[in-house]
């Protein structure tokens, strides 16, 4: 139960839009961040955790090694059962977080309805890379 704890002490962390610096809107990356973040929302879906954890940027895999990863996100998200729907409510470009690196960041909270649960808010939070790609580097379920 620890792990899962830290791990969502760890998530919470960086979905703390509110303490990070805003950055003036851009529409395209705020496009691209997103476009990335369905597409690992697609592999977590899946239950493809492990893969998940591969295609996330590097500050994410630094927090926690794969089979943490794959332990936390299985205890929360294997009870919720199937997504049936996701839609994006909010999303803010910020350039950090109180503690981490530099970013920008694309802080993107989506409404989902699963399973065995409704109104479920999913935040992930998709970093800019020095690969110049988006990668999530934050998910945090409630």
């Amino acid at each position: 139960m620890g792990t899962r704890r830290e791990f969502v002490a760890w998530l919470s962390a960086l979905s703390l839009a509110g303490l990070a610096r805003p950055l003036k809107a851009d529409d395209g990356a705020e496009e691209a961040a997103a476009a990335a973040a369905r597409a690992w929302l697609d592999l977590v879906d899946e239950g493809r955790y492990a893969s998940g954890w591969d295609a996330a940027a590097p500050a994410f895999k630094r927090m926690m090694t794969r089979d943490q990863w794959n332990r936390a996100v299985h205890s929360v998200r294997a009870p919720l059962g199937s997504c049936l729907s996701r839609t994006l409510t909010s999303h803010k470009l910020v350039d950090s977080f109180p503690g981490g690196p530099s970013g920008p960041y694309v802080v993107l909270r989506f409404e989902s309805a699963f399973e065995n649960k409704a109104g479920v808010v999913e935040t992930v939070t998709p970093a800019f890379g020095q690969d110049e790609s988006w990668r999530v580097a934050g998910y945090y379920i409630s």
